[in-house]
């Protein structure tokens, strides 16, 4: 059994009235070392809501720089070995979903583990993968250089690290979380907004990944898998 020392990350913008929420899941959990909260220059209270709960570390951004260049901040602030990355729109998640996802890393059954959501894609819970969740748990040395990150578009770290990931053949457990959902942007942004934030989700994945490409991260990710002992 190691013990791993994690700094949990998680870029926010305009995320004031779910953030909390997802903050009470971390602040003072015993497997984190530390909690680093950046503010892509929210409009809203999200920052507010970060400094007043005990234990959170704010870094604020003074212009929206998009999700890669947030996580970038924060894989350049934080302190410990380890990273576990958050959403910060995620609704139902536990201490205990946080556990679940650091425990298979910290016990040195896995080398990323990644969480799959109870409201994912139907596809994604088909297979068992979600190949784009933005929550996991790995060790620092396979981040990209945070130099690296500048060039990337705002939603296209993670299948810029699966590339990192298949590359290491890193061990890689799935970890579900069937309490947990991250809203549609439909609903945190109405339907023409969140269309719209959706389409270029995805323009900024194929900006990162060819199409095809995708398709073998996937089927990669998939043989890299571990299962639960015992």
């Amino acid at each position: 059994m190691t013990t791993a020392r994690v700094s949990c990350i998680i870029p926010a913008y305009n995320e004031g009235a779910r953030i909390g929420a997802v903050l009470q899941a971390v602040a003072g959990h015993p497997m984190i070392d530390e909690v680093l909260v950046i503010d892509d220059a929210s409009g809203d209270n999200t920052a507010e809501v970060a400094v007043s709960t005990p234990g959170v570390t704010l870094i604020r951004h003074l212009r929206n720089g998009g999700k890669t260049k947030a996580l970038a901040t924060g894989f350049a602030a934080m302190r410990a070995d380890h990273v576990l990355m958050l959403d910060a729109d995620l609704v139902g998640l536990t201490a205990a979903d946080v556990t679940a996802l650091i425990t298979p890393v910290d016990a040195g059954q896995a080398d990323m583990t990644i969480s799959l959501r109870g409201n994912a894609p139907w596809l994604w819970r088909a297979i068992g993968l979600d190949y784009i969740s933005g929550e996991r748990v790995l060790h620092r040395s396979l981040l990209p250089p945070v130099g690296e990150l500048a060039d990337l578009p705002n939603f296209g770290f993670e299948v810029y690290l699966n590339e990192r990931v298949i590359a290491a053949k890193a061990r890689l457990r799935v970890v579900s979380w069937p309490g947990v959902k991250s809203p549609a942007k439909e609903a945190k942004q109405g339907l023409w907004a969140g269309l719209r934030a959706d389409a270029a989700m995805m323009r900024d994945i194929f900006r990162t990944i060819p199409a095809p490409r995708l398709i073998h991260q996937i089927a990669a990710m998939r043989s890299l898998q571990t299962r639960p002992e015992g």
